[in-house]
């Protein structure tokens, strides 16, 4: 098992499928009391930083640009597809924000490299941008425990937009594999692994 620390915890068992989540840089509220509250959980503090990012109250939206947006899905199936850096289950890709359900295949860093540069670097372009940065420089991961916690997450994602009220049905959401699973291109691979 893999084991790092930055402003997060990173555990990463070999052969577990991990929950993703990265955001614009400059999205993140500054001050938030029920997350600093070390009382509540960690899931608890996630959902709850997960819905204050689906009102988008600060900072940058760029994701709700469908240029952008699309820069964004295409690199996260061609990582998928294209480079075999992971087996993708499920993603959503909100106004400020990004959730992935995968199976790696490479290091966690290497993914991650590979999709926020490639992304980036794009966005920037569209957006008329450069030598500032895109993304928020760490990620929120979680490893996989079990089947039961693995159909929970793809759920969470897939009904992110649904939660945050911008659809009525997660299908709706154009950005998002609940969408694209009805054209058979949501980038599905075989089953997951769970690390304990």
């Amino acid at each position: 098992m893999t084991y790092y620390r930055r402003r997060l915890p990173h555990w990463h068992p070999e052969n577990a499928a991990l929950f993703i989540t990265w955001r614009l840089h400059g999205s993140l509220p500054r001050h938030s009391e029920f997350l600093e509250n070390p009382t509540h959980a960690e899931g608890q503090r996630f959902v709850a930083l997960d819905r204050q990012m689906d009102r988008a109250p600060t900072g940058p939206t760029w994701l709700k640009d469908p240029k952008i947006a699309a820069v964004v899905r295409n690199t996260l199936l061609s990582g998928g597809q294209e480079l075999g850096l992971f087996d993708l289950y499920a993603w959503v890709i909100m106004a400020n924000h990004v959730h992935l359900l995968l199976q790696p295949h490479k290091k966690l860093a290497e993914i991650m490299c590979t999709l926020k540069s490639a992304s980036s670097r794009e966005a920037n372009r569209i957006l008329g941008r450069s030598g500032q940065p895109f993304w928020q420089p760490e990620s929120y991961d979680r490893w996989v425990r079990d089947k039961k916690e693995f159909d929970k997450i793809l759920a969470y994602i897939e009904w992110n937009p649904v939660s945050a009220g911008m659809v009525e049905q997660a299908q709706d959401w154009p950005w998002s594999s609940a969408s694209e699973r009805l054209d058979n291109v949501a980038g599905h691979g075989p089953a997951p692994r769970f690390g304990r």
